[in-house]
């Protein structure tokens, strides 16, 4: 399973009510936080979550609303005695921008290794964890921009009776069971392949803000299991100015949720003009139905189906 917490849903400027965009992920141990506004950590603590454990930090793009609160969480991780690496993934110029801003967090206790996203599309493992992949894909905004698809691979079932039929130890069934190859002191090996079944349907997440529709975020977030995405925009008249500045309206986000066939959506990302995004919900929810107008603090556990 796969926990989510979209920590803040705001665009431009934090507003009392309304922190800017954040999103943290867990899973296994792991946490991944995906950009990190002014305010991140406030919320987190409405959460009751710790910067400490973060292990991956992923950033869209290099706009400040996106990445101003990252020199006070390196600091209070560093304040918590951390000694662990964190990664930092990033389009072009990563290690320039994050040691700019270090300016005043210049000492800290742990490394950080910076994964730089080069080309359309990157994909990358979570160390010791083959079985999560993170995919970086370009987005249509004014500056160099991706948004994040997150796959948790589930293998098939593991076949007793062909483990039985085929005289492999019991004692290496768990270790086939995970994925692992396994050879006897006498020099026979034995695979995953030979007993277990067809790979089943994983976990599926799908983050992107600050794009106009593109191709590329439809078929990213194809079939996920949640599909959060910007909403800057609510009024209809507003689609212009949406062109202009390479955002989207809540209409053009629910066309791609409906395109891309995923089982829910959360807008976020709101203009600081938009002041109750439930407003506009009816005429959105015609397009795709299964949209919801996140608010900060927002939270779910996406689990296996069988």
């Amino acid at each position: 399973m796969i926990d989510v917490c979209l920590l803040g849903t705001g665009g431009m400027m934090p507003l009392p009510n309304r922190l800017l965009t954040a999103l943290l992920v867990r899973y296994n141990g792991k946490c991944i936080l995906i950009d990190c506004g002014e305010g991140t950590q406030i919320a987190m603590k409405k959460k009751g979550l710790s910067a400490k454990p973060i292990d991956v930090m992923c950033f869209t793009h290099y706009h400040a609303d996106h990445i101003s609160g990252l020199p006070g969480m390196l600091l209070t991780m560093g304040n918590a005695e951390r000694t662990e690496p964190l990664l930092m993934v990033g389009p072009k110029g990563l290690e320039k921008v994050v040691n700019s801003l270090r300016t005043i967090a210049p000492e800290l206790p742990f490394e950080i290794k910076f994964k730089e996203i080069n080309g359309d599309e990157m994909s990358f493992d979570l160390e010791g964890m083959p079985e999560f992949t993170i995919t970086a894909f370009k987005v249509n905004h004014n500056i160099t921009c991706y948004g994040y698809t997150m796959n948790l691979r589930r293998q098939g079932k593991f076949n007793v009776e062909a483990a039985q039929e085929k005289g492999i130890p019991r004692d290496f069934w768990n270790n086939l069971q995970k994925g692992e190859t396994v050879t006897t002191d006498d020099g026979i090996t034995y695979t995953p392949d030979m007993v277990l079944g067809e790979e089943r349907k994983g976990i599926k997440l799908t983050y992107s803000t600050d794009s106009r529709p593109t191709d590329s975020i439809v078929r990213n977030a194809a079939g996920s299991d949640l599909f959060i995405c910007e909403g800057m925009y609510g009024e209809p008249d507003k689609l212009q100015k949406a062109k202009e500045y390479k955002h989207m309206t809540f209409y053009e986000a629910a066309k791609m949720a409906r395109d891309a066939e995923v089982k829910e959506m959360w807008l976020t990302h709101y203009s600081p003009s938009l002041v109750n995004p439930m407003e506009f919900m009816s005429d959105t929810k015609k397009i795709f139905p299964n949209t919801i107008a996140a608010k900060d603090g927002r939270s779910c556990t996406l689990r296996f189906t069988e």
